[in-house]
C-alpha cells in the first residue's frame, strides 16, 4: 500500500513538473510577444516623433532614444506656447494702442467740426 501511495505520489509530481512546465513555456512565449509589441511601439513612436531617427536601417531604437525625442517635442511644444503667449500679449497691446490712435482721431475730427 506505501509503494502505491508512493508511486501516486510520484504520478502526482510528474504532473505537476509538466504543468509547470507547460506555463513556463507558456511565459516565455508571453514575455517574447511582449517583447516585440514594446520594440514594435518603441519603433512607431520613433517614426511618429522623428521619422529620420527611426529610418530603415534596421537597428533597434533604445528607450533613452525614445524618451530623448519625446522630451525634445515637449521643449519644442512648451517654447511655442510661450511664443504664442508673446505673440498674444504684443497683438493685444498693438489692439488698445489701435483703439487709444482710433479715439484721439475721433476726438481731433470733432474738435475740427467745432473749429469749422
Amino acid at each position: 500500500q506505501a509503494e502505491e501511495e508512493l508511486k501516486a505520489a510520484c504520478a502526482r509530481r510528474a504532473e505537476q513538473l509538466r504543468e509547470m512546465g507547460r506555463r513556463e513555456r507558456l511565459l516565455r512565449a508571453d514575455l517574447r510577444r511582449a517583447g516585440e509589441q514594446l520594440e514594435s511601439f518603441k519603433t512607431q513612436v520613433m517614426q511618429v516623433c522623428s521619422p529620420s531617427a527611426a529610418g530603415s536601417t534596421g537597428k533597434s531604437i533604445t528607450e533613452q532614444q525614445v524618451i530623448e525625442e519625446i522630451r525634445q517635442i515637449c521643449d519644442k511644444n512648451q517654447q511655442s506656447h510661450e511664443r504664442e503667449q508673446c505673440l498674444q500679449e504684443e497683438l493685444s497691446s498693438r489692439l488698445t494702442k489701435e483703439k487709444e490712435v482710433s479715439a484721439n482721431i475721433e476726438v481731433l475730427k470733432n474738435s475740427l467740426r467745432e473749429l469749422q
